[in-house]
């Protein structure tokens, strides 16, 4: 079922995406979401803050696109319970921060 969500958010969000997903995100309100719910993961996964999961030199986020289909993917995995402008947010922090797409 999970799969499901997945991907059905997925193509949504291809569909929607076509602007980069973060354009209309607040940096600022997606750091607070994202270190919220997402630190404690990568940092199991990765050691130290987590941070790893965005820097490593194989990391699987290559476009705006691919980085909103993660952050929606992790949302349905983890029962984040963001809602749509709520990713938007976290992409944009996560783009500020790291990715830094266009």
């Amino acid at each position: 079922m999970k799969i499901l969500m997945v991907l059905f958010a997925a193509a949504m969000l291809s569909v929607s995406a076509h602007a980069a997903p973060f354009a209309k995100g607040d940096p600022k309100t997606g750091q607070t979401l994202h270190d919220k719910a997402c630190v404690s993961c990568h940092a199991n996964m990765f050691g130290g803050d987590g941070s790893r999961i965005y820097t490593r030199a194989d990391r699987k986020t290559k476009n705006a696109q691919q980085l909103a289909a993660r952050i929606s993917g992790c949302n349905a995995n983890t029962g984040a319970g963001w809602f749509p402008e709520d990713e938007a947010h976290v992409a944009a922090y996560l783009n500020q921060q790291y990715y830094k797409f266009k």
